[in-house]
């Protein structure tokens, strides 16, 4: 009979995958190392696995312990699988930047999830690095595994990964292209591939945001490069022990947008169903094409599955919230199609401007219509109520027809998008559409912006 003893013994040997349209402007053979056939989904369990067998061999994780580590949930789930065969308790320490899904899928095999702020520095006390290092040394009987700088991490890949490709490709692999994070996968991988041929080229895909292509250009660590970003599990604010830059030949940056909107390409014209960094990896697979001859075979890995972004990337509302969705925005009905049925919010004449603050905050809005029996007479902003409250502080107690200013430009459904925005102007942060029947909806500089491609 075949049969594996354990889920572990089922990481590893995942399939070598030929990429077609979406890299039919690459004139090179494009090779997916396809991860999301390992057990839990993602090129993590290889490491998560080396990781726990290596603390186990050397004392630092005992029989019945406590296993804590920070994670963008992938390197979690590998490490619950191995928890659950091996019977260790899990921390997941986890930031609010990633996916529902993601933090679901934890809680499902067993490991207690603790979630940090995303936009705090990586020395803050709640940051996931900080919050995963004090809960090691609060826990009794625990160990951090720390996968940054725990090297088990990249000698996985050296000893797994990398000879995988390797001879999935017979040895004519040319180039390996790898979303950059913790740096395990590129570092043991392009280790590997170098030591076989120094010829074959290691790109890292890195995101704006992060640290690692200038770091690895001019030996700078630059804290203005660091900022929030959407794409998950590559780029970092920090330098890893595990990203051996010496092994990689060069970065490229890929735009949040772009890692979304190529990550569902990736689903479409591929039948492939991969996560968030896949689609950063195609893209800059596209950028780096100049480097690339026909005769060559390039790898790239698809880290993770998209069943972990099924409410992000792979969420029209989502997508279109951030601007990510490839649609023609080309006349006002457009702008406003998918809240069409919103209730427009007005203030009257006669109503006083505590009124119109109270709806405001309500509603979350910064401009209202003000009507009287006659239609549409004149508006009200944020800013204009606070300069009035500057002026006079009884103002709140005023009718709005003493503070209000222009009524909004009204325009038709079919107005092309480009005269709406000629409306916008410093007096003026507003258009209304008119619906027919007496219905109208609201644009404002907002929904413009949102709406550019």
């Amino acid at each position: 009979m075949d049969f594996s003893n354990n889920i572990l013994e089922t990481i590893g040997n995942t399939p070598l995958v030929k990429l077609n349209k979406i890299v039919a402007e690459i004139d090179a053979l494009v090779l997916a190392k396809v991860e999301t056939f390992n057990p839990g989904n993602s090129v993590k369990d290889r490491m998560a696995v080396k990781m726990i067998e290596d603390a186990e061999a050397d004392g630092r994780l005992k029989p019945g312990g406590t296993i804590i580590e920070g994670t963008s949930g992938n390197t979690g789930m590998g490490l619950a699988l191995v928890a659950i065969v091996k019977g260790y308790k899990l921390i997941c320490v986890i930031s609010d930047k990633q996916s529902k899904e993601k933090m679901d899928i934890l809680r499902a095999v067993g490991a207690k999830v603790v979630v940090c702020p995303t936009d705090v520095e990586p020395t803050d006390p709640r940051s996931y690095y900080s919050v995963s290092k004090r809960l090691a040394e609060e826990t009794p009987n625990s160990w951090y595994v720390n996968q940054y700088d725990n090297m088990s991490n990249s000698l996985a890949h050296y000893e797994q990964t990398g000879p995988e490709i390797w001879k999935q490709t017979d040895g004519k692999i040319t180039h390996f292209v790898v979303g950059v994070g913790t740096g395990g996968t590129i570092s043991g991988v392009g280790k590997y591939l170098k030591e076989q041929n120094p010829n074959i080229k290691i790109w890292g895909i890195d995101t704006y945001g992060s640290v690692f292509k200038k770091y690895h250009e001019t030996g700078i660590f630059d804290e203005n490069e660091i900022y929030s970003y959407i794409t998950e599990g590559i780029g970092e604010d920090i330098l890893p022990k595990n990203v051996d830059f010496s092994l990689i030949d060069g970065f490229t940056k890929v735009a949040d947008k772009d890692a979304a909107v190529y990550t569902r390409k990736i689903a479409l014209e591929e039948g492939i169903f991969v996560g968030n960094s896949a689609g950063a990896c195609i893209k800059g697979l596209l950028q780096l094409k100049e480097h690339f001859k026909p005769e060559d075979v390039v790898v790239v890995l698809f880290h993770d599955s998209g069943s972990r972004y099924v409410g992000k990337m792979f969420n029209d509302d989502w997508m279109r919230e951030r601007g990510f969705l490839e649609e023609n925005v080309t006349k006002a009905e457009d702008v406003i199609k998918d809240h069409i049925d919103k209730e427009l919010i007005v203030v009257r004449t006669e109503e006083l401007v505590s009124h119109a603050i109270e709806r405001m905050r309500k509603y979350k809005i910064s401009q209202i219509p003000v009507v009287d029996i006659n239609g549409f007479v004149g508006s009200v902003d944020e800013t204009d109520l606070f300069r009035s409250y500057v002026a006079d502080k009884n103002v709140a107690e005023k009718p709005i027809k003493e503070v209000m200013s222009k009524p909004f430009p009204i325009v038709k459904l079919g107005t092309p998008i480009e005269e709406v925005s000629k409306l916008f102007s410093k007096e003026n942060d507003a258009v209304l559409v008119d619906l027919g029947n007496g219905h109208h909806h609201i644009i404002t500089k907002y929904d413009i912006i949102g709406s550019i491609k």
